[in-house]
């Protein structure tokens, strides 16, 4: 598997050292392990790990700042968080998750894997978004969600100047027309919109990089679920 980690990553220009490669081999017996006793992933073969979690998870590393402080919302079992953690050892990340047995998990994976400076939370978004407000480089989420619910959980964690990046699917430009309206109304701009295509699998991906221009309204983001029962859309 270790050979395997190394040539895929090699082919989407990531070069991983020795070291790294032991992390994520490391990670992924540790993730199958656990997900006997929880529910942490459906996929759990390593073709599947190596191409639809790590890899996946990494493909927008280039666009993380030098040192960035980065938040990965609703975490799950780490990804895209502890995949660019390892990548790139130089960012500061918070993974934050609303269930606690997840949140021990990542506690235990960041401990096992040692990473530095990496912050496991348990905390609603729109909970730690009034604490933590515009107080990271980067905000970005892996989370199944539309735009322009996402765009209402992540946008209040960005400040001024840093970016918001959306995982999507190939298929995301009808998904994208109806989150602008609430991408502006949260203070952000679409800087681009990048597409990846994982011939191995036949499978794709798309990345919506959102710029934070200016600050978040303060009643963003809204509880009671209603960043998703009545999202903010394109009129």
């Amino acid at each position: 598997m270790q050979e395997k980690i190394k040539k895929v990553f090699e082919k989407y220009g990531f070069e991983l050292s020795e070291y790294q490669i032991s992390q994520f081999l490391c990670y992924y017996k540790f993730l199958v392990q656990e997900n006997e006793k929880f529910n942490l992933t459906s996929i759990t073969d390593e073709e599947g790990v190596i191409f639809k979690h790590f890899l996946d998870s990494v493909l927008p590393a280039k666009n993380l700042p030098q040192n960035a402080k980065v938040i990965d919302v609703g975490s799950g079992a780490g990804f895209p968080g502890v995949p660019l953690k390892i990548l790139r050892p130089d960012i500061k990340i918070t993974l934050l998750d609303s269930l606690q047995k997840r949140v021990n998990f990542l506690k235990q994976v960041a401990e096992l894997l040692k990473l530095e400076d990496v912050q496991c939370v348990h905390n609603r978004a729109e909970d730690y978004a009034q604490k933590m407000r515009e107080k990271f480089d980067v905000a970005l989420s892996r989370a199944v969600a539309q735009i322009p619910t996402l765009a209402e959980y992540l946008m209040p964690f960005a400040k001024i100047g840093g970016k918001v990046i959306m995982y999507k699917s190939q298929k995301v430009e009808d998904e994208v027309e109806d989150g602008r309206k609430a991408i502006e109304v949260f203070g952000g701009k679409i800087s681009s919109i990048k597409k990846i295509e994982l011939c191995e699998i036949e499978a794709s991906r798309s990345f919506v990089i959102i710029d934070k221009i200016k600050p978040t309204p303060l009643k963003y983001p809204r509880g009671k679920n209603l960043p998703k029962t009545k999202p903010i859309i394109q009129c």
